[in-house]
């Protein structure tokens, strides 16, 4: 199997399942400042696993990359993936998600044209995407595969343009593709800048909880676990040029989720006081999208996948898997991500 962005958050968690189940697995990653090679380290070691440094927008590497490990199957995680990062600096979304996809497309149809008839018949591509080029739900309804697209953010469009150009290269090339759609995941090995890690480790230092707006948004979580287990099911059982929503079946208010954490915090190390007194309602990030919620009928009906972590259980290991696991983030946050505001919306140069 080759994964892009196996460094990752969600990639991390796909390849180390990958391994646990037998599966070679050669890992790329060009890691930036997201990834982190101690979210596989468990998985180093093991002589199923290979990795490989490189960026998905490198024609020459990706094509070295199908050479040498020769691939039935291609897991595309590897993307640029907050929203905040994506107001600041959205030509750096563009150039990873949208070209750096097509680079990809384009050395797995090199390589598939080199295969031989029953290789070539079992190759799959497999892209993984997000809810957000759905654009936003009101106070009912659920996305699912039919949903038109309808995103809100430089990160969201440039997943959307993505998904179309994976499906071109289905529909244009007969390249053997999927696609899931994904809600919001968590869990360990977590990136600080996402709404989880940031509030646990903040809360855990006693420094203010921002929280958007009136933190009424509402996004449905998926643990992350759950979501490698997902994806391995889609790859081997999906049907080549089907999407796959994928979601938690656990929506909760974006306050409602800080609260949460507060209070496992405070019973894990209690303060003086609640950590609820820490939050902190901050300006709205624009383009803010009011609901996700996912109908992942399709995948459960069709391929037999269902959560299997509620979201009270799944936020439990998480603050205390951060907890436990002082070594792994605070490096992080000394040298990479102090937890400072990110996407506050400024006059555009020139």
């Amino acid at each position: 199997m080759l994964v892009t962005g196996g460094a990752g958050f969600i990639g991390s968690a796909v390849c180390r399942h990958l391994v646990g189940c037998g599966e070679a697995v050669v890992n790329v990653d060009a890691l930036t400042y997201a990834a982190n090679p101690n979210n596989v380290a468990g998985i180093a070691g093991d002589p199923l696993y290979r990795f490989v440094k490189a960026d998905i927008r490198d024609r020459q590497a990706m094509a070295e990359v199908f050479a040498t490990h020769r691939p039935r199957a291609v897991m595309h995680l590897a993307a640029e993936s907050h929203v905040d990062r994506s107001i600041e600096g959205p030509l750096d979304f563009v150039s990873t998600n949208v070209l750096g996809t097509t680079v990809l497309l384009e050395a797995a149809r090199a390589y598939l044209d080199r295969l031989d008839a029953s290789a070539s018949e079992a190759f799959r591509f497999l892209h993984i995407s997000t809810d957000e080029v759905f654009g936003s739900l009101g106070d009912s309804g659920y996305f699912d595969e039919t949903t038109r697209y309808d995103p809100s953010s430089p990160y969201s469009a440039s997943k959307a343009a993505a998904d179309h150009m994976v499906r071109a290269w289905g529909r244009t090339y007969g390249l053997p593709i999927l696609i899931s759609n994904c809600s919001n995941n968590y869990g360990p090995y977590h990136f600080p800048e996402k709404l989880i890690p940031l509030m646990i480790l903040n809360a855990l230092h006693g420094e203010p909880l921002p929280v958007y707006g009136s933190g009424e948004n509402v996004r449905d979580w998926l643990y992350v676990e759950d979501h490698a287990v997902a994806l391995h099911t889609i790859l081997t059982a999906g049907t080549p040029g089907d999407t796959y929503t994928v979601g938690g079946n656990a929506e909760r208010s974006n306050l409602a989720v800080v609260e949460a954490i507060c209070d496992l915090v405070d019973a894990r190390v209690p303060g003086a006081t609640s950590r609820r007194g820490l939050i902190r309602y901050v300006a709205d990030r624009p383009g803010h999208d009011l609901r996700y919620a996912i109908d992942a009928s399709r995948l459960r009906e069709r391929l037999g996948w269902r959560p299997s972590v509620t979201f009270e259980e799944g936020l439990a290991r998480t603050v205390d898997w951060y907890l436990a696991n002082e070594g792994w983030w605070r490096p992080i946050r000394s040298e990479r991500y102090r937890g400072e505001r990110l996407g506050v919306l400024e006059k555009a140069a020139g």
